[in-house]
């Protein structure tokens, strides 16, 4: 066993080399094995690996893409990012109250987000007192009681707040919102709120749905695939095997980002012989450098072109939706020097784009956070479905809206009732399930709720899961918030940020992860998720616990229920730990579509949710029909000397964990403080390559700085920008949101640049966990 790293990040040694043309094949291999050898061994990953996304076997924790048909599966069902998830939770490093002893918070603070996660899983509740330097152990049930007590103190129910990862298991989050509703409040924000919060709400605005309208078979069968906003290569990589798949068949792909990502320029499957030891296959035929926050004026000009030359489903149209006329009437007089000065495209690149539209009968469009993370998000997602509403592309096979969903249970989360906003009759069912009345006032959302604590309106922060401080917007505002609250309790399974910014008291409860045996109870449990496609299936690790004293998310639920609530209302919380088939008896009674859950979810592979646009071309808004909408051809100006800048991943994490410092796609080798930048903009903002620059978001008359950023210079759209996060979160203002969804427009920051330091040498002294290097100067030889 290699013992985890005991220097942080030092930035000094990194390297850049030219962008990769070609995703995956043996290297993906070769690194997916290392890692997962120096963190588990030889036996236990191979115990582990083969178990991944099987049938029998376990959910990975990854990202939400969908599984094959169980006949279809591969031994090796799963990507090198998946696995490295995987390995991270399954790894045998440990924290345990020896290294809190020796570790006090002040030192803790000083740390990357990598070096936290790097230390192993931890193994036992441990406690921070008030006033206190370290955190120290405590039992279960002081634990549980501790949370009762500021819990039941408060003047009400709405001063706490809720939060859940999309990690959680839906038995887990059935139990838990159901808990939180019978507290007395919609307090229930999650992590949708800050990535495809946007989807959610335009989708269900325009077909009444929130979630996508494709299988894995329609990527498969499609004649277009689209992939706007998206970089399936880091962030999903198992797609690119239905992408490849789809080319076998014949489709065509068409690639919409400012970045051109080797995901989709070229993939080496190694699963296959031609991947290992061939060119693989080549994925997009058109890859559109839009810049960015461009998207909007580019569909707009794309439904333009169809309708001008009549590539319309009149059929699907008049029978199915409705708006039709106006939308028309709108797009028809575009202003198409507004569209080309909004994309920074040519007409005649828009057009061959919109040609690849009009050639196809089926066209599955698939979007990720580069779209649903800007101030226009919601209206451009409504564009998409306006595109695919003109073409007849709902409800018929090789064909549909795709938005794929990042983490690997935020979609089942949502619809177990994970909501701030819950419809009325998903409380309505609560209510004849349960006897009682539940809450009917809206929640707070994740931007709300940093408002809240910020305000001292909340005062109680517990979270299931995630790295909140980290994964949420203008870090500096969020952590003075969570510093705030006289109680921050965070379900986890290893060390993040979240712990060393706490409230005046905090509680760090470990939980199960997926990759581990179940025994609550005294029985084997199963628990279930859903993924990006609606399909719902079982998860059981195969791995022995890392610690005796590790809880499982739904006993970790239905305890502190029982502490904070006792009998109120009659629920059985014992019958729910002890047995999860009891869980999901009731979400077969309460949840649309969900009934004989736990007989559908025994079948290998499980089953898939309705969902009427897709099944029947039913649509259940208020107008029974798809709904066609109007939005302004909206244009994000930045000012002269400024940059737009998107906040990225590494190719060596996911969200906020951080596996390594190579992001080998891009080049980028053993550091992650750069900020990609086109050659052009970086001679015309006076700056050479190589040379440090300070980070300055500009909004609303105010400054947030994120300091000492290498410029690399990157083949992108002039006058855009790009730099990984968590790193540049304190650069996105808490109030710049999306409209309609409220979601953080981390993809469209405006910046500018600053020389490091302003003398030639950069000086390092922000909080590490933000991904900063610890303290130090750096000579300038060292800058070139």
């Amino acid at each position: 066993m290699r013992k985890p790293p005991q220097q942080d990040i030092d930035e000094r040694e990194l390297d850049v080399d030219p962008p990769k043309q070609v995703a995956a094949g043996p290297t993906a291999v070769a690194i997916t094995m290392k890692r997962a050898v120096e963190q588990m061994g030889v036996r236990r990953t191979a115990k582990t690996l083969r178990r991944i996304n099987q049938a029998d076997g376990f959910d990975c924790q990854g990202c939400a893409w969908p599984d094959p048909d169980p006949s279809h599966r591969h031994t090796a069902e799963f990507c090198e990012n998946g696995a490295k998830a995987v390995t991270e939770e399954a790894t045998l490093r440990r924290v345990g109250r020896e290294f809190f002893a020796e570790h006090p918070l002040d030192e803790l603070r000083d740390r990357t987000d990598y070096w936290l996660g790097q230390q192993g899983r931890i193994t036992e509740p441990m406690v921070l007192r008030p006033g206190g330097t370290h955190y120290e152990p405590i039992s279960w049930d002081d634990a549980f009681s501790l949370i009762a007590g500021h819990l039941n103190a408060l003047a009400s129910p709405d001063q706490a707040i809720f939060y859940t990862s999309g990690k959680t298991s839906n038995e887990a989050a059935f139990a838990y919102q159901l808990f939180v509703r019978a507290f007395g409040t919609n307090n229930l924000p999650d992590c949708s709120n800050m990535c495809h919060e946007s989807s959610g709400v335009a989708l269900a605005e325009v077909m009444g749905i929130g979630k996508g309208s494709v299988s894995l078979q329609d990527i498969h069968d499609a004649q277009l695939i689209v992939i706007a906003g998206q970089n399936p290569g880091t962030n999903h990589p198992r797609m690119l095997i239905a992408l490849e798949e789809a080319k076998r068949k014949g489709a065509k792909i068409l690639a919409i980002n400012p970045l051109r990502e080797a995901g989709l320029v070229r993939f080496k499957n190694p699963q296959k012989p031609r991947g290992l030891a061939g060119k693989g296959t080549a994925l997009a035929d058109l890859h559109l450098p839009v810049r960015i926050n461009g998207d909007l004026a580019l569909f707009q000009a794309i439904g333009a072109l169809l309708l001008e030359w009549d590539a319309v489903d009149r059929d699907f149209v008049e029978q199915y939706t409705t708006g039709f006329d106006a939308w028309a009437a709108h797009v028809k007089d575009l202003d198409w020097d507004l569209v080309l000065d909004a994309t920074g495209l040519t007409r005649a690149q828009i057009e061959e784009a919109a040609a690849l539209f009009r050639d196809s009968d089926a066209t599955v469009l698939c979007w990720a956070m580069g779209i649903t993370q800007h101030r226009n998000a919601v209206a451009t997602i409504k564009e998409f479905a306006n595109v695919a509403f003109l073409q007849g592309n709902i409800g018929k096979p090789g064909a549909g809206l795709c938005p794929v969903r990042g983490h690997s249970n935020v979609q089942g989360d949502r619809t177990m009732g994970i909501w701030e906003r819950p419809p009325g009759h998903f409380l309505d069912s609560l209510r004849d399930e349960f006897g009682f009345e539940p809450p009917r006032e809206h929640g707070l959302d994740t931007v709300a709720s940093i408002k809240a604590l910020h305000d001292g309106d909340a005062t109680v922060f517990f979270a299931m899961g995630g790295n909140f401080v980290s994964a949420a917007p203008d870090t500096e505002v969020t952590e003075d918030a969570m510093r705030r609250a006289a109680l921050t309790v965070h379900v986890s399974t290893k060390l993040n940020r979240s712990h060393v910014v706490h409230g005046r008291e905090a509680l760090i409860l470990p939980a199960l992860g997926r990759s581990e045996k179940d025994r609550t109870g005294g029985r084997d449990q199963r628990v279930t998720v859903e993924d990006s496609m609606s399909a719902v299936h079982a998860s059981r690790g195969p791995l022995d616990p890392a610690s005796p004293y590790l809880k499982s998310e739904v006993d970790i639920v239905c305890s502190l229920a029982e502490a904070t609530l006792g009998d109120r209302h009659g629920i059985p919380w014992s019958a729910f730990r002890s047995d999860y088939t009891e869980i999901r008896r009731r979400i077969a009674r309460v949840v649309p579509g969900c009934d004989a859950y736990d007989e559908k979810v025994d079948r290998p592979g499980g089953f898939v949710l309705p969902h009427p646009p897709r099944d029947s071309r039913t649509f259940p808004t208020k107008q029974d029909k798809a709904i066609f909408t109007v939005s302004p051809t909206d244009v994000l100006q930045v000012p002269d000397g400024r940059l737009l800048l998107q906040t990225i991943r590494s190719h060596d994490q996911f969200n906020t964990t951080i596996y390594g410092l190579d992001d080998r796609y891009r080049g980028i080798s053993n550091g992650r403080r750069v900020v990609f930048v086109h050659p052009d903009d970086i001679a015309a903002l006076g700056f050479e390559e190589g040379q440090y620059v300070d980070l300055v978001s500009e909004w609303d008359g105010t400054e947030r700085q994120a300091p000492s950023f290498r410029i690399v210079a990157y083949d992108q759209p002039r006058g855009c920008a790009a730099a990984y996060y968590p790193e540049t979160n304190p650069l996105v203002p808490l109030e710049s949101t999306a409209e309609g969804s409220n979601c953080p427009t981390s993809k469209s920051v405006i910046i500018r640049l600053e020389k490091a330091d302003g003398a030639g040498r950069r000086s390092v002294e922000t909080p590490a966990g933000r991904g900063d290097e610890t303290k130090r100067q750096v000579e300038p030889e060292h800058n070139a």
